[in-house]
């Protein structure tokens, strides 16, 4: 089982050796890892360090979700830029 206090949803990049997170409940929370196994690895200790910053900075820290989720989908396409 993944422990992890916030919701994530990781992203597949254009560049196919990266993988692109963050978590929707965690403001200014992302990062980027090698595989969908290293976003969770990052994530979970990543999530730690940014509460921990978030209350040393005297910032409002969001409820843990009792039931977080991880979505992994697709990145947006970049747009296509058209020739004129």
């Amino acid at each position: 089982m993944i422990e992890i206090k916030y919701s994530l949803i990781i992203e597949s990049t254009e560049d196919p050796n990266f993988f692109c997170f963050y978590s929707p409940e965690l403001e200014g929370f992302t990062g980027v890892g090698h595989s969908i196994e290293d976003c969770l690895y990052k994530a979970k200790f990543g999530m730690e360090e940014h509460v921990a910053l978030l209350r040393e900075k005297g910032l409002p820290v969001p409820e843990e979700n009792k039931n977080p989720t991880i979505l992994i989908q697709n990145g947006e396409p970049e747009p296509v830029m058209e020739k004129t």
